[in-house]
């Protein structure tokens, strides 16, 4: 009983560890999953090179939106990672008179919202020490078909 009242410490914060090392692994996945849907979508959108701006802005809101919640609009649909937002997703489009046009759509200012296991409580240490700005991007050539 004695050892087990020492050892037992110890394996619950290992635990912990390895439980909110596997959900922020899960969650920086599907950041990162998020933004490639939403880059190969927008590499192929003729709707990002209009003069119009509502159009353009209208493009990349459906960029930012694939990231929130895999849809194109998120009317009454759930994030894929709590937290998550339309103002969290930058979406930069090709540059006007690059030979090579990229889209580039990051996922930034996010920090990784932990679960029941909240090692910075548990070690008495301060939050950002364990948790840190998830910053997943994707950057992808842009090529509309004709």
């Amino acid at each position: 009983m004695i050892e087990l009242a020492i050892v037992f410490p110890i394996l619950l914060l290992l635990f912990a560890g390895m439980a909110e090392l596997g959900r922020l692994m899960y969650t920086y996945n599907t950041l990162a999953k998020a933004t490639e849907v939403a880059a190969r979508y927008l590499s192929t959108q003729r709707d990002i090179r209009s003069s119009d701006p509502a159009i353009v802005a209208a493009a990349k809101l459906k960029g930012q939106n694939l990231v929130v919640c895999g849809y194109t609009d998120c009317t009454s649909k759930t994030a894929l990672v709590s937290g998550i937002t339309t103002s969290n997703v930058t979406v930069t489009l090709p540059v006007t008179g690059d030979v090579v046009k990229y889209v580039k759509v990051e996922v930034s200012g996010y920090t990784y919202q932990t679960a029941v296991f909240n090692l910075a409580n548990l070690t008495g240490k301060s939050s950002a020490t364990f948790y840190f700005s998830l910053t997943p991007y994707t950057r992808m050539r842009f090529m509309p078909s004709i």
